[in-house]
Parts: C-alpha cells; structure tokens; sequence
C-alpha cells in the first residue's frame, strides 16, 4: 500500500493544480473534506476495535479504499477528488483498529525498534514510488502519467485487502455481531466515554498530545504545497525529475536511520529521540525557504531523519502511556483531533499560500517545531510502567 499510495503522491498537488483545473486553495478545500470526514469516524472506528475486534473491520474497508481510487484515476476535474477523497475516508474508519493492532502486537521493552522496523519496511517500498512517478510524469506527461499511477494504486490495495484477510485477530472480544450502525447510534456516549478515558492517563500523555497537535496543524500548512513552492517557475524552479529525486532520498533518509533510531529510543528513552527529530525540522524549513538543488537535498536528508525518529519516538511513547483495553478508544480520539487540525491546517495554508504569501505555511512550521521541543523539555516525562 505504501508503494503504491507513493506513487500518485509525489506529483498530487499539480494533478490537481495543473491537470485537473485546481488551485492552492482548492487542495486546501479537499484536504479539509478528508480529513473532516477522518476525524468524525475515528470514535466509532475507536469504539468497533475495542469492543468487537480489529481484524473484521480492517479487512472489510481496505477494500473500500481501493474501489475509490478508481475515481481518482478517470477524474475529468477536481470537483470527481472531492467525491473519491470523501468516500475513502469513511472507509478509514479501520484506522483506530490498525493502529490498535499495530500496538496490540509489539512487546514494550521493543517498540522502538517495532515502530522503526514498521518505518524501516514501509519506506524501502516507498523509496521506489518517487522513481516510477517521476518515469511516468517523463514518459506520458503528468495527467495521463497520474491516471496510470493510480489504477496501479487500485490493484495493490486490492491485493492488499485480500493478504490483510491472514490477520490475526490481537484483542478477546465477545461475539455481539458486527453491527456498525449501532456505533454509530451510539456516537455521543463512544465521544463520552473517549474523554473520560483521559482520567485515567499520566499528564504526560496529554501535553505529549498537545506538541503533536500543534505540529500536525502546522505540518499540514505546508506539506501540500512543497511541491507547488519547489517547482514554481517564479520561485525555485525545480523540474519535475529533480522532484521524484529528492522525494526518493527522503525515503532513504528515513530507511538508514530507521533501525539505529529506533534502536536508540529502546535503549534511551522516547524523549530525547522525539525531541531531536522535531529540532530537525526547523533547519531544514529554513533550507527549503530559500533553497537551491544542494540546499534542497540537505531539506529532505533531515526530513527523512525527522521521519524516522518521530516514527520510533512518538508511538512507542503514546502505545507506553495508554492502557491496552483503552487504546482503540484513545487512537479514536486523538486521531479524531488530529485530523480536525490536518484539515483546517491544510485549507489554512493553502489561502496562506495562494493569498498572502508562499512563505508562511513554511514559516509557522519552522516555528512551531521549536514550540513542540519546548513542551517536550518542560512537560513530558517517560513512565516506567508500561503495559504490553
């Protein structure tokens, strides 16, 4: 899925823009669909994985996922996006269990290394995705080369969907059946019963919460429009090779310093590893700003960097503070927040971007990572008592 989804990813902000009519703007509005959708399905995703089990429902919506790129592909104008993006992320309402199972099935003295192996093998596949867009983007232009990209998206999530059916289930549920209009019935007392699991979590998972909120807004200002800023004619004019390039050494980047990050947030803690990969982003936000082809390929060594130290880091410290019969309903709520800040971060920065000025959504990334470093020292401690 990784490989795939990489593929279209590369050069999806000018699919849009270029080849289908869009604006910065208009990526903004259908980044904020998505994630708005997301967000409200993350409680009764939550709700499904902790009370009737995390396998059923990921097999059964993967396979939703992949019948919506088809859409992606044959799309005539943005507006057939909006549509595709809106339906696949209903059927991510699996997210809450994927995650829970992800944690579910790693030992607490090996999450860093766990999360850094998941890191470490989703980007060896994703090395390659940059390198087949960029052949397609030369080979067939960029419209025809996307709609390509794409139906390949469709085929590896529906093989995907079916070597997800060998799962197994991580979490004793009774058999109610799975009924997920009830869920859904039940949505305000799955929102209730989300808040009142923070009672019972350190303060330290909170304000650990708080950091990555803000830097998942901020985040989400910029990341849509790196690729408009780097290949603008008028700003640093990079050509569409040079991209798939630089997208490529990202990959790599965070392949090399997977395992040895992970490794390191096993034998000294979660802190100090996140801490540092968020110190990362500000540098390398000034090198984008103002960068060249050598400047730029320092940005994104230091991004793949963040990558796999935040990867490591962060879920292991969030799988070590959060109880096992909580954590479906925990990913549920933070996800339901996150995807509320990814989605009015990404409208936010486009009119940023289109309006006033391509600078700023850079900028309030710079600046936030110094925010989240700062949290991190004066608020978040590790807990030795970690539940598998």
């Amino acid at each position: 899925m990784n490989f795939a989804g990489g593929i279209p990813s590369t050069y999806y902000s000018k699919y849009v823009v270029e080849g289908l009519g869009g604006t910065a703007v208009i990526i903004g509005v259908i980044g904020f669909v998505s994630n708005m959708i997301l967000a409200f399905v993350q409680f009764p995703g939550g709700v499904l994985a902790d009370t009737q089990g995390r396998r059923w429902i990921i097999v059964v919506m993967t396979y939703g996922v992949a019948f919506t790129y088809i859409l992606y592909a044959v799309a005539p104008t943005w507006h057939f996006i909006v549509v595709a993006a809106a339906i696949q992320n209903l059927c991510l309402v699996y997210q809450p269990a994927l995650m829970a199972m992800r944690s579910d099935s790693i030992h607490f003295e090996k999450r860093g290394m766990g999360f850094a192996t998941i890191t470490f093998l989703s980007n060896i596949a994703l090395m390659f995705s940059p390198i087949i867009a960029g052949f397609l983007y030369l080979q067939y232009g960029l419209v025809p080369g996307m709609r390509i990209a794409y139906f390949i998206v469709t085929v590896f999530f529906l093989a995907a969907a079916t070597l997800r059916i060998k799962l197994k289930e991580t979490l004793e549920v009774k058999e109610e059946g799975r009924n997920i209009r009830k869920v859904v019935r039940a949505y305000p007392q799955t929102v209730k019963e989300s808040l009142a699991s923070w009672k019972i979590l350190p303060r330290s998972m909170f304000y650990l919460f708080l950091a990555n909120a803000i830097f998942t807004f901020a985040w989400a200002m910029s990341l849509s429009y790196q690729v408009l800023y780097a290949t603008d004619p008028n700003i640093l004019n990079l050509g569409g090779a040079e991209w798939a390039f630089l997208a490529t050494l990202q990959a790599v980047a965070t392949i090399l310093f997977a395992l040895p990050g992970g490794k390191l947030v096993d034998k000294i803690g979660r802190k100090k590893p996140l801490m540092v990969a968020w110190l990362i982003v500000s540098p390398a936000m000034v090198l984008f700003i103002y960068g060249d082809f050598l400047r730029l390929v320092v940005t994104f060594l230091l991004i793949g960097i963040y990558s796999a130290f935040y990867n490591s880091a962060y879920f292991a410290f969030e799988t070590d503070l959060v109880p096992r019969k909580q954590r479906g309903k925990m990913v549920g709520f933070t996800r339901f927040i996150i995807y509320i800040l990814t989605a009015v971060g990404q409208v936010t920065g486009g009119f940023l971007y289109q309006y006033i000025s391509p600078l700023l959504p850079f900028i309030f990334t710079l600046v936030s990572a110094v925010i989240c470093v700062l949290i991190m020292l004066f608020f978040v401690h590790e807990t030795k008592e970690r539940e598998n």
